[in-house]
């Protein structure tokens, strides 16, 4: 087995790579808050469950997307250094990596940035849960808050 011994180039690289996944995301992530917040108050109130779980869903969809493009720039990164093959592998392997550990694809001048890839995509992927659970949770409750006042409008007695 060859020695390995990480290279200032590489962890450069590294770095640069999860500080733009970041950057992405952040600008994402409250691109996406803002929006949902817009749709909400533009159809303010939105009383229906399926119109309030839409909005959900449309930001697990474009969330998704963001992180398909974080993927695209490692992948894109992985190609134009000659890392990988081809643009459908590197792909594949960075989405693999981006999602859980997957060791071993890169040549070794690169292997550092396989867990740099995997950090990105761990921050990234709890970011993104946590932005999907506030939106959840706010989902939930307003459905919650709506049933309750029915419930209470029903047991009121007519008249009061």
């Amino acid at each position: 087995m060859e020695t390995y011994v990480i290279s200032a180039d590489e962890m450069l690289w590294g770095g640069l790579l999860v500080a733009i996944t970041m950057a992405i995301h952040g600008t994402s992530m409250f691109s996406i808050v803002r929006l949902i917040g817009s749709l909400k108050e533009r159809f303010s109130p939105i009383e229906s469950f399926a119109g309030g779980l839409s909005l959900v869903v449309l930001a697990a969809l474009l969330i998704t997307l963001t992180n398909v493009v974080e993927v695209i720039v490692w992948a894109l990164f992985m190609v134009f250094r000659n890392a990988q093959p081809n643009h459908s592998v590197a792909f594949y392997h960075a989405l693999l990596n981006f999602t859980t550990l997957q060791a071993g694809y890169l040549p070794q001048r690169w292997r550092l940035l396989e867990p740099a890839l995997g950090m990105a995509g761990l921050l990234t992927v709890a970011w993104s849960t946590g932005i999907l659970y506030m939106l959840a949770k706010d989902f939930q409750d307003n459905q919650l808050s709506i049933r309750a006042r029915k419930l209470r409008a029903r047991a009121a007695p007519h008249g009061e």
